[in-house]
């Protein structure tokens, strides 16, 4: 059938087709609403202010193609091409991980741990699409922000962020953790570096399928780059400086032990938004 011969769709009717993602998706109403107002190009609001109104050919074309798409399993920051995060909207790709709200719980705490520090240096390792750093150099316009990332085309995609958002304070460095930082002391270290085990069953399941398992995955189940990040970050830290890691739900003692092992004082996790020990952190003296 061409477009032309699609029968006519309401908007009420394309919202009505949620039900098809209903065992995919925990919010196929906002899936299948965020879809559709990228093809009317109109807001949430106008959804349920005009639910007669009908799409044209092309508009329902391409939300078919779209819903197709998250049926697969797509996650909808790749069908849209962003995601917000800190109410910053950033363009993402299928090279980094897809920004997630537990993570503003680590931009939460790091605003917190900077309370106080006038002209702050922050190090964001592994940075992806640059959401935490970008939110904390949106924040905290004294600062002095780099982010780093191994890859030189995910660097690229968080410099087109850090550009679109008109931030200045934010550098970026292509560095395999600690390789290519500048020897320089901060007084912040933030990171939510891969952590999941090669072997977990989550990662043949939901949005995970779609997303880099290099930026997933770590060693010693889940642990080596955490351990990494630990072992090297005091000499990058100055006197009381702190680092702030976000890790799995299941490793905060781990974390914890990690960094007490390796001098750090005031150690202490946080739960996410879902009641889970998601970021820990300690401070180096």
């Amino acid at each position: 059938m061409t477009d032309s011969q699609l029968p006519s769709m309401s908007i009420a009717a394309a919202m009505a087709m949620r039900t098809r993602l209903s065992a995919l998706s925990d919010s196929p109403e906002l899936d299948v609403s965020l879809l559709l107002c990228r093809c009317i190009d109109k807001p949430r609001s106008y959804l349920y202010s005009w639910p007669e109104r009908e799409l044209t050919a092309e508009q329902q074309q391409q939300f078919l193609q779209f819903l197709a798409r998250r049926i697969a399993g797509e996650p909808i920051a790749h069908i849209l091409g962003e995601r917000d995060f800190w109410s910053l909207p950033l363009a993402v790709s299928p090279l980094t991980l897809i920004p997630r709200p537990d993570t503003e719980c680590l931009v939460e705490r790091a605003l917190e741990m900077l309370t106080g520090h006038e002209n702050p240096l922050i190090l964001d390792l592994g940075t992806g699409t640059g959401a935490i750093a970008l939110a904390l150099a949106s924040e905290r316009a004294d600062a002095e922000v780099l982010a780093s990332d191994f890859s030189s085309e995910v660097v690229a995609l968080a410099q087109r962020n850090r550009d679109a958002l008109g931030l200045t304070n934010l550098q970026l460095v292509c560095s395999n953790w600690f390789s290519d930082i500048p020897r320089k002391r901060f007084n912040l270290i933030v990171s939510n570096p891969p952590y999941i085990d090669p072997d977990d069953p989550h990662l043949s399941q939901g949005d995970v399928r779609f997303e880099p398992m290099s930026a997933l995955v770590a060693a010693e189940g889940g642990m080596a780059d955490l351990r990494c990040i630990i072992q090297e970050s005091p000499n990058y830290l100055v006197t009381g400086g702190e680092l702030l890691l976000e890790h799995g739900y299941d490793q905060g003692e781990l974390v914890r032990q990690a960094l007490s092992e390796r001098g750090f004082t005031q150690v202490a996790s946080q739960l996410d938004y879902g009641g889970n020990e998601r970021i820990s952190w300690g401070r180096w003296q």
